[in-house]
């Protein structure tokens, strides 16, 4: 399944900031991240699910925002990238 995850964390404290790398954390062991707080993650069912739980454990409700948008190859086909950083397949091999 292919998701793009986005947060958005309050850093106004230093138990904000921890949480801000602790999201961007998890978020990067499953995925590409394609701006400072959007994540393009692919992961089979049971990947997500120990992902979601975790990024739901770390974020503090009543502070953070966090989303969750479900996409399927067909939309992720139609996804345009403009400007400086280049996009890759998170899905496809990545050879340096």
């Amino acid at each position: 399944m292919f998701i793009l995850i986005t947060y958005d964390v309050n850093t106004t404290d230093a138990a904000g900031k921890k949480r801000l790398r602790r999201v961007a954390k998890l978020c990067v062991n499953y995925g590409i991240r394609v701006q400072n707080s959007v994540f393009e993650c692919q992961a089979d069912a049971a990947q997500w699910r120990l992902l979601k739980s975790n990024l739901l454990k770390e974020i503090d409700d009543s502070k953070d925002s966090l989303r969750f948008y479900y996409l399927n190859d067909n939309q992720r086909s139609k996804a345009e990238h403009f400007g400086i950083k280049d996009t890759i397949e998170v899905d496809k091999p990545l050879i340096f």
